[in-house]
């Protein structure tokens, strides 16, 4: 999938926030695996310059779920965080897959933090996710 043909991923990328300083959380992932045709905004995590280059073009305050800052850009459809729940972030940053010249969150890890949610839309897309592994059940060890 060509993800820059979509229209998130065109606002995303119009911000020009440095490639190597952020990566996409939440569930854009699973849209760049295939599993999900849309998503209704972009949960970015952003360190270093990136999160600089996002100061300048919003406000910070607390994210919803506690935890770190954010800012929501794009009418809401881009929100900028500049950590992800209690994760350390250079370790996910270590983790993070490249579709379309963007780094994402791999899906062991959008399993974990939607298992810990718990939401309704959570537990429909941890069964897409493990069907499109081909497995029955959820497993946190990205195995």
């Amino acid at each position: 999938m060509d993800l820059s043909e979509q229209p998130l991923f065109k606002k995303l990328i119009s911000l020009e926030l440095p490639v190597n300083d952020f990566f996409v959380a939440g569930s854009g992932p699973m849209l760049a695996h295939g599993i999900r045709s849309s998503v209704g905004d972009l949960d970015i995590v952003a360190r270093g310059a990136a999160w600089e280059k996002a100061l300048r073009l919003g406000v910070p305050s607390l994210a919803p779920l506690g935890y770190v800052d954010h800012i929501v850009l794009a009418s809401g459809e881009i929100e900028v965080l500049n950590g992800w729940f209690d994760y350390d972030v250079d370790q996910l940053f270590s983790e993070c897959e490249v579709f379309s010249g963007i780094m994402f969150a791999p899906l062991f890890r959008v399993i974990e933090w939607k298992v810990r949610l718990g939401r309704e839309k959570d537990r429909d897309d941890i069964q897409a996710i493990n069907r499109h592994f081909g497995v029955r059940r959820s497993t946190l060890d990205g195995r």
